[in-house]
């Protein structure tokens, strides 16, 4: 992969995410939350993706069906898309995820994609 950066945005263009290259791969999750809304997961540490959005165009959400918590996935608040997540005060990740369906599919162009099992976890 090339170390050119990638703009992707929202279906609307309220929030617009850019990443330093294209991902090596990306994770195609089954469990309950990506499979509702469609991630596609490519992950950067949180100082490398720049994330552009004007005030109020971005919700987070945090799961309550879990006993345990990791992160906040936000979406636009105007076209609902979900952009990408990152990690919850407190929590120690080394990362953040972008949903690369925001990219358009040229962005999967070489682009490994892993299906993960994440209901069966």
């Amino acid at each position: 992969m090339t170390d050119t950066p990638i703009t992707g945005t929202c279906h609307c263009g309220a929030v617009r995410i850019t990443l330093p290259r294209r991902p090596d791969y990306v994770n195609d999750c089954n469990c309950t939350l990506c499979s509702k809304v469609g991630g596609l997961w490519c992950y950067f540490p949180v100082a490398d993706v720049r994330i552009e959005a004007a005030p109020g165009a971005l919700a987070a959400y945090v799961r309550a069906d879990l006993d345990e918590t990791w992160l906040s996935t936000h979406h636009c608040t105007t076209c609902g898309c979900t952009t990408h997540w990152t990690p919850l005060p407190g929590r120690t990740l080394d990362r953040m995820g972008v949903n690369l369906r925001m990219f358009g599919e040229d962005a999967l162009v070489g682009v490994e994609v892993r299906e993960v099992d994440g209901r069966g976890l």
